[in-house]
């Protein structure tokens, strides 16, 4: 995957409120949640922690690609899609741990690794 253009990024810095996550289900049924406890890791993934998922947890165990939405200050929207991976140890974990609020569980860093980028319609990555 190649990194994130720099407006994408940028957007991102200036994203209003929580974004938007989608997964589906093993029969294609798509479940979608607002996530707020978010951060960019680096050049193409992002990670949301695990506060409080159900559906979105299995969905992911299963193998389900994501897609997440955000909207800038601006109003402009960005679709980031691809593969989710969820890790319960390791670096990004512990990372996740020490930027989450202590008053959320934070059971899983989920990684959302970017392979995809739209703005509306306009496919940008």
């Amino acid at each position: 995957m190649s990194a994130l253009p720099e407006d994408v990024s940028k957007a991102w810095s200036d994203r209003k409120g929580p974004a938007i996550l989608t997964t589906v289900d093993g029969h294609g049924n798509p479940n979608s949640i607002y996530v707020a406890c978010m951060k960019k890791l680096d050049d193409d993934r992002f990670v949301i922690a695990d506060n409080y998922f159900n559906k979105t947890r299995a969905n992911i165990l299963i193998g389900s690609r994501a897609a997440m939405l955000f909207i800038t200050e601006g109003g402009r929207s960005f679709q980031l899609k691809g593969t989710v991976s969820y890790e319960t140890e390791g670096v990004v974990y512990d990372d996740m741990k020490e930027w989450l609020d202590s008053k959320f569980p934070g059971r899983a860093a989920t990684v959302l690794s970017v392979e995809e980028v739209f703005s509306g319609a306009d496919r940008i990555l």
